[in-house]
């Protein structure tokens, strides 16, 4: 696994807004871990803006600046002045798993093609420079047995090394579900086998 497992992603639905030459523009920006999330927002922003004269929109469903699973609609706008600068602002705006959609109210203005190119990629840009992110991080499930003696120590551990623990259970000795940071799982191994000194067990959960 490589370091591409962490980037930043959009934390939370984000927006911003313009009026250039009397035309709303609206950009909407949230996170997309697949090509169906994406989607999924396209339609809830065009449910929530059904009298827009567009919602054009584009995402990045993977790391940033990836190709891989990418989608656009100029929606009735000309072909290539909206869907496509869009994509081109959110491809170079190192941020992954991201979609955007750009709502318009047309305000009497036509803009031409390269105004309407400037202005759908300058409110995805725009909607980036404010936009709170947080880091995706790949992890692997991992059920760890300790002593009761261990408990305080490995909590430590789990804060130290962003470990999330997904359920607890407290019988003989103490039992954790934890997500663990894939490319920190033998680094985790290690640390718990020195806080336990050797008695802590720890098995992979298939998913």
């Amino acid at each position: 696994m490589t370091a591409s497992s962490r980037y930043p992603i959009p934390a939370r639905i984000h927006r911003v807004e313009e009026t250039i030459k009397r035309s709303r523009f609206i950009t909407t920006i949230a996170h997309a871990p697949d090509a169906a999330a994406a989607h999924a927002f396209v339609d809830r922003m065009r449910n929530e803006f059904p009298d827009a004269t567009h919602n054009c929109w584009a995402f990045v469903a993977g790391p940033p600046g990836s190709m891989t699973h990418v989608g656009m609609s100029d929606d009735g706008e000309p072909h290539g002045s909206a869907g496509r600068p869009m994509l081109t602002s959110l491809v170079h705006g190192e941020v992954g798993e991201i979609v955007a959609v750009c709502t318009r109210y047309f305000g009497g203005v036509k803009l031409g093609t390269g105004g309407l190119s400037r202005a759908y990629s300058g409110g995805v840009k725009l909607g980036l420079e404010s936009l709170t992110t947080e880091e995706r991080v790949d992890r692997i499930q991992l059920e760890i047995a300790i002593g009761y003696a261990d408990v305080d120590t490995v909590h430590r551990l789990f804060d130290d090394m962003d470990i999330t623990v997904e359920s607890e259970d407290y019988g003989a000795d103490v039992r954790y579900l934890c997500g663990v940071p894939e490319l920190d799982a033998t680094q985790f191994r290690t640390a718990l086998a020195d806080a336990t000194r050797g008695t802590g067990v720890v098995r992979e959960v298939s998913q």
